[in-house]
């Protein structure tokens, strides 16, 4: 009996602890962004039956630290997000640090041990001080230029024990409560992401990696939020490159999220060729979110939608006034939805909740990922 517990004493002492709470059997995820920047939440508007995880956007970085930007109406939306609970009990609400605006001081941030240690600690503070469940880092991007952020060629390694020290933090955490935390990053969907980072060792701290799958189109129009590639632009990105290639950097596929565009990209362009598609931008269209697409935009005359079957991505062209928009429907949803349960991958994310307010594609996402998987589904 002695000798048999001195075995199992021996495995579990030298046996990796695995963070990740997730697994290949889990089912999908569907995680929301819902942005506090913006003030107050509506959580009136939020069905929070819909989604498994909400990730409040955005926790600022200053002094290498994680700080509240906005300290009265983020507290007050900590405290509404967590009354949604409520209606679900099984629902986690994750602060998300960063975001295109706010990741500029990341690299400083986490330069040095002591930096790192100072930022993981105030990060899981919030955490704990506001009873939430876990740490989404939205870091745009390590090693890249983003909205003029600092970066450094130093930031590949110390993305990965940016991860590592949050972990530890989060397992103290637990130790207290007896609760386990999520520990989550947005990632960009092309592969350049993958050249400054190291997913592989990264991954084995987080439980999933948002894949932001969207904002592909700069500079003139085109799919922003694509599945595939288009017939004759092979090499262009898409959800599909996003996988295979952040799966061949080590990233398990159960640990993939596939982002979702609950709004639009596109613009004003020089020419009609290809129904506006792959033209110059010669000056902005903002066609809004979905919700303003469906119930306004494609009622007025002049706005003709179109299909791209092989990329299975919608697009809208005004042919006279010369504007196009790129965004995700219920029809491209469904493909996303499918391609996640054929692959058998993380879930889904979407950028952002109050984009579509009438809930047509959350809806269509909890359609599509509840729904019989058949081989045909991708045909």
């Amino acid at each position: 009996m002695m000798k048999t517990f001195i075995i199992l004493f021996a495995v579990l002492l030298f046996t990796p602890f695995v963070y990740s709470q997730n697994s290949p059997a889990a089912p999908p995820v569907v995680i929301g962004y819902v942005g506090g920047f913006r003030g107050l939440v509506n959580i009136s508007s939020i069905d929070a039956r819909r989604l498994t995880h909400i990730n409040y956007a955005f926790v600022d970085v200053k002094d290498n630290r994680a700080w509240l930007h906005n300290e009265v109406t983020d507290t007050t939306n900590f405290r509404l997000l967590n009354s949604l609970k409520q209606q679900n009990p099984s629902l986690k609400i994750l602060i998300s640090i960063g975001g295109w605006t706010w990741s500029k001081n990341f690299s400083d941030a986490v330069l040095t041990d002591t930096s790192r240690r100072a930022f993981a600690i105030t990060s899981v503070a919030i955490v704990r001080q506001y009873n939430l469940d876990g740490v989404d880092i939205d870091w745009e991007y390590p090693g890249m230029v983003g909205d003029g952020n600092v970066f450094r060629p130093e930031d590949k390694q110390n993305y990965t024990l940016m991860f590592q020290a949050i972990r530890e933090e989060l397992t103290k955490l637990q130790q207290e409560t007896g609760r386990y935390y999520l520990l989550t990053t947005a990632t960009g969907g092309f592969p350049a992401y993958l050249d400054h980072t190291e997913m592989g060792k990264a991954q084995e701290y987080l439980d999933y990696v948002n894949l932001m799958t969207y904002d592909y189109s700069f500079g003139q129009t085109g799919h922003h939020t694509n599945l595939f590639a288009s017939k004759n632009y092979e090499k262009e990105n898409s959800a599909h490159k996003a996988v295979t290639t952040y799966m061949a950097a080590g990233v398990p596929a159960h640990k993939l999220v596939v982002g979702l565009a609950f709004y639009s990209r596109g613009g004003v362009v020089e020419s009609t060729a290809d129904h506006g598609r792959n033209q110059k931008i010669v000056s902005p269209f903002r066609a809004g979110g979905y919700t303003y697409i469906k119930d306004s935009l494609l009622q007025k005359e002049g706005f003709r939608l179109y299909w791209d079957r092989k990329a299975k991505a919608p697009y809208l062209f005004n042919a006279e006034k010369k504007q196009f928009a790129s965004f995700d429907n219920e029809r491209s949803v469904k493909y996303k939805c499918r391609y996640v349960k054929k692959h058998k991958l993380g879930g889904v994310m979407f950028w952002e909740y109050s984009s579509d307010p009438k809930l047509y594609l959350l809806k269509a996402v909890n359609r599509y990922l509840s729904e019989p998987t058949k081989p045909e589904a991708l045909k």
